[in-house]
């Protein structure tokens, strides 16, 4: 056997990097994971906007709504303690009797999200 065979049996019998394509994970987290978030928030999201301030709305991401617990992330403890204020007055009361499924309470978290997803 020449070099040339040699090389080509040694690359052959080595293991191959398998190539995925992007589709595969983003289709994972398309189907399985925003498709359940959509779910759960869809709808409570409308209402959210219609009956939250565009002031204090464009500060807040809704995170979940699980188990008649809406938690929603705030992006800073000044907006935070405005949103709290509003709930109190009663704006709470209005989102409960807008959404269609049982709410308990609003949860404000602390958080940070990128402003990416509101237009310019």
């Amino acid at each position: 056997m020449d070099e040339s065979q040699l090389r080509r049996a040694w690359e052959n019998r080595q293991p191959r990097r398998r190539i995925t394509h992007l589709s595969d994970p983003l289709d994972h987290l398309m189907k399985h994971r925003l498709a359940r978030r959509v779910r759960q928030i869809g709808t409570v999201s409308i209402v959210w906007d219609e009956c939250i301030p565009e002031f204090i709305r464009d500060h807040t991401a809704l995170v979940s709504f699980s188990r008649g617990t809406l938690t929603v992330a705030v992006d800073s403890a000044a907006h935070r303690y405005q949103l709290q204020q509003l709930l109190r007055s009663g704006l709470e009361q209005a989102v409960r009797e807008r959404i269609p499924s049982a709410l308990n309470r609003i949860k404000l978290v602390p958080g940070t999200f990128d402003a990416l997803d509101f237009p310019a």
